[in-house]
Order: structure tokens, then sequence, then C-alpha cells
């Protein structure tokens, strides 16, 4: 028989109902407790040291892969944040006891936690990952995670691909990049091959602004919906003085029919007006024929 003094862990036997003995497991461990997330044990703003693990890192500063990818996620998450939450580039965080590092985007609620009296921990962070050792970005997304980051996002740079930490799995797992990043603090989905490609960044910003009801992009959409409307209405004009043109003077030359799809709202009015009671085309174009000669029938 196993002696758990030498062979484990000891076990408490208690009486059970029948009168045999039962197991009883020793009380779970208490909460961890984590240090306040703005008690940092490096310096802000003044060095460029991060903690991780006890281990003292130098953050680099960044080559062009790096530094164009920050910009352009940036860009695209800034304007995609709802209300009520907040992004923060390089924002440093007392992850836990030995390890004080930032992650190059995090999103957070706004205002203080009234838990703790500080800002809020971040609920979703971003690492780019360029020259960076694999296992940096995975000791800080293993070290978020059990501080309660919600979810973890690295973007492999020379690989092309977007990853979300895996706490089942234990690892970054690639995500489609076709598919949408949806989450409580965003205000729309944001396609994923956005967080690599500036062009697609363009368009979902663009959404995400037009979704939060931005009054420029309104103005422009406005705009541009009249613009719409208008040149709707002269095309129709177009198409009206060209029937009646054809039903008193017979088919029009590829010259008068280009003259017509060229004129603006005023001319077309004033074209309409004299083709009820013009004798010939002349009367009917004969600014036109003032202006740049004959027209050609």
């Amino acid at each position: 028989m196993m002696d758990p003094k030498r062979d484990g862990p000891s076990m408490i036997l208690a009486p059970s109902a029948r009168g045999g003995a039962a197991l009883s497991f020793p009380p779970a461990d208490p909460p961890r407790r984590f240090p306040p997330v703005d008690q940092h044990v490096v310096v802000p703003e003044k060095t460029r040291d991060e903690m991780i693990r006890g281990r003292k890192i130098i953050a680099q500063p960044a080559l062009e892969p790096h530094g164009d990818a920050h910009a352009n996620l940036g860009a695209v998450i800034r304007l995609h944040v709802r209300e009520g939450y907040r992004a923060s580039i390089d924002l440093l965080t007392r992850v836990s006891e030995g390890s004080n590092f930032a992650t190059d985007l995090s999103i957070r609620r706004d205002g203080t936690d009234p838990t703790t009296g500080r800002r809020h921990l971040e609920e979703v962070s971003f690492e780019i990952v360029n020259e960076q050792a694999p296992g940096v970005a995975r000791e800080k997304a293993e070290d978020l995670a059990l501080r309660g980051v919600r979810r973890v996002f690295a973007i492999h740079v020379k690989r092309g691909e977007v990853c979300e930490w895996s706490r089942e799995k234990a690892a970054f797992v690639p995500l489609d990049l076709d598919g949408m990043i949806e989450d409580p603090c965003f205000i729309r989905p944001i396609q994923v091959r956005a967080l690599l490609d500036g062009a697609v960044a363009e368009r979902e910003a663009a959404r995400a602004l037009e979704r939060k009801g931005n009054p420029e992009i309104l103005a422009i959409k406005q705009d541009a919906e009249e613009r719409g409307r208008e040149e709707g209405r002269e095309e129709g004009r177009r198409e009206m003085l060209l029937e009646i043109l054809r039903e008193r003077f017979g088919e029009l030359s590829e010259a008068m029919q280009a003259r017509v799809a060229t004129a603006g709202g005023a001319t077309l009015s004033r074209w309409a007006k004299r083709s009820y009671v013009a004798s010939s085309l002349d009367d009917v174009f004969v600014e036109a024929e003032e202006e740049s000669g004959p027209v050609r029938r």
C-alpha cells in the first residue's frame, strides 16, 4: 500500500455514510492576489525597460514593418472603439508581481474601476510580432490571460498572420483573414485582414465612422446622394430631349448625341424649351453653333 507521507500529498480519511472511509481533499488555494495595474516596477516614459516574469527587457524602437503595422492597427482600432471604452498605445500595465510591460495596443473601459479606485484593466490587447522572439509574445499572452485580460491578439508581420490566444490550447491560433473580429467594445465587427492591409483598414475605418454617425461622414454621404439624384434628373432630361428631337427631326448624328450627353442642367432646359417650337435643329442649338461652330447633323 502507498505510504502517503512518502509518495504523495497526505489525504484525510473521513467516515462515510456507510461506515467506511471517504476521501476529503484539501481546501482550494486562495484567490491569487495581483498588484494594482498602475503600480509599476519599471519607470514609465523615462526608460524603455519592461519586466517579464522577473527578467528586465529593453523595449527597442521599431523597424519599418513593425512601425507601419503599429500605425495601421491604431488607426483602425481607435475608430471602432465604442463609447465607454478607450484605446491606448503602449500602455504600461503591472500584469503580475514579476511582469510589468506594455502591449502595442490595448482597450479598456473608460473611467475608474470602482473595486480598485484605479484605471480599469485592459479587456483586449494586441501585440505586433516582427523581430520579437515568439516566446516573449507567448509569455505576455499567458500572463495577460491569467491577470484577466479577455482577449489577446498577435499580429505576425513577416508571416502575414493574425492570431488570437486560446486558453484551452495554451497557444496562439491563426484567424481567417476574411473572417471578422466581433467584441462588445467595438461599434461593429472588424475584418481580420484590416489589421494587416492598409487599404482594408481605411475601408473598415470609414464604415466605423458611418456607424457612429460621424457628422462629416454623414455630410459627405448626403452630398453624394444629392449629386446622384441631380445626375439622375439630368440624365432623365437628356433622354427626354433626345426623344423629342428624334420625333421632330429624325435620327441624330453621333456628334449631336455627344453634345447632348455632355450638356449641363441649365443648357438642357433651354434646349428642351426650344425643341417644341424650333423649325430646325439649328434653331435648337443656335448657342452651341455660335460658341463652337455648326453642329453636324
